[in-house]
């Protein structure tokens, strides 16, 4: 199926973006020609919805604040072949974007990702680059090596993906999930460098280095809890065991030396200990068999869609 055939939809969540949307709008008009664009509005207190629609955009609204509700909005209700997901504040490359399709299509991926390439200074500041590097960093030491990008707001996806990706999220931690679905089931995916600009004039960004980045940390941790268990609370395990240990050898001790047990609540503590550590590990195992049914049925959910090649 060619790249004009096929149904490919636009989607844009914007909130606050008056300079930026009817430059974003018209860029992809006019890189993908035959594309549905789609604005969703989250709740702007300036004409986006407005400017959007002028600039030929269908506009639509999620009134629940934060990016996750507005992508979990545009996934359910946005039918197509091809999804691409773009932030509404024109820093990112609209002439990239039938590259990384044809990328998608060619290879048979189910992501790709923009890898920004910054084109100024201004356009990443030096706070949120760091930023990335950590968290891309830790990502990759919890789900395996992927992603140089993982908080990239400019995204390809096939339909397999979307229509079987569970949304979760609530806001800009939205990204790290997208990267870690990927992860989980083992999905074909790619990184395509593409220009990263300046914000325009008017436009700012809505992120916070410290408070959105403890949110993803947050989310990673919750996802590594969910998604590796028996790792996760196996290590929780171990390391109250070995507290237990280290409080109890003192009081061993003693007891060969004297035969006494001078420090009774030491030794109840210690003895709590392990037997929560056990508890820990024993939760861990029975967990990873539930969470090994939930990815089971994920990714028969995601089966249950064609491949694109197919439609």
């Amino acid at each position: 199926m060619t790249l004009q055939a096929m149904r490919i939809a636009v989607l844009v969540p914007c909130f606050n973006e008056e300079a930026a949307v009817a430059t974003v709008v018209g860029d992809f008009r006019k890189a993908l020609p035959s594309a549905q664009i789609y604005v969703y509005d989250n709740n702007s207190s300036d004409r986006t919805a407005a400017v959007a629609r002028e600039a030929g955009a269908e506009v639509r609204s999620e009134y629940r604040q934060g990016k996750g509700h507005v992508v979990r909005r545009m996934f359910a209700d946005v039918d197509a072949d091809v999804y691409v997901l773009v932030d509404g504040d024109a820093t990112y490359d609209a002439p990239s974007a039938p590259r990384m399709i044809d990328v998608l299509l060619s290879e048979h991926l189910d992501m790709v990702v923009g890898l920004r390439v910054d084109q100024s200074e201004a356009a990443y500041r030096r706070g949120h680059r760091t930023g990335n590097w950590m968290l891309t960093s830790f990502l990759s030491q919890v789900f395996g090596k992927a992603f140089k990008d993982i908080l990239s707001g400019y995204r390809v996806f096939s339909r397999r993906f979307v229509k079987s990706f569970p949304v979760l999220s609530d806001g800009f931690e939205i990204e790290t999930e997208l990267s870690v679905h990927a992860l989980e089931l083992a999905l074909p995916v790619a990184e395509v460098e593409t220009p990263y600009y300046a914000r325009p004039e008017g436009s700012f960004s809505k992120l916070n280095t410290w408070r959105d980045g403890l949110r993803i940390i947050g989310t990673i941790l919750k996802l590594y809890r969910s998604e590796k268990p028996l790792r996760f609370f196996t290590a929780i395990g171990i390391f109250l065991a070995l507290l237990s240990i280290a409080l109890a050898v003192p009081i061993v001790v003693t007891y060969l030396e004297t035969g006494l047990v001078p420090r009774l609540p030491t030794a109840v503590l210690s003895m709590g200990l392990m037997i929560v550590a056990l508890l820990s590990a024993s939760s861990g195992l029975v967990l990873d068999t539930v969470t090994r049914g939930r990815r089971e049925m994920k990714l028969l959910a995601y089966l249950s869609q064609p491949p694109a090649s197919t439609k």
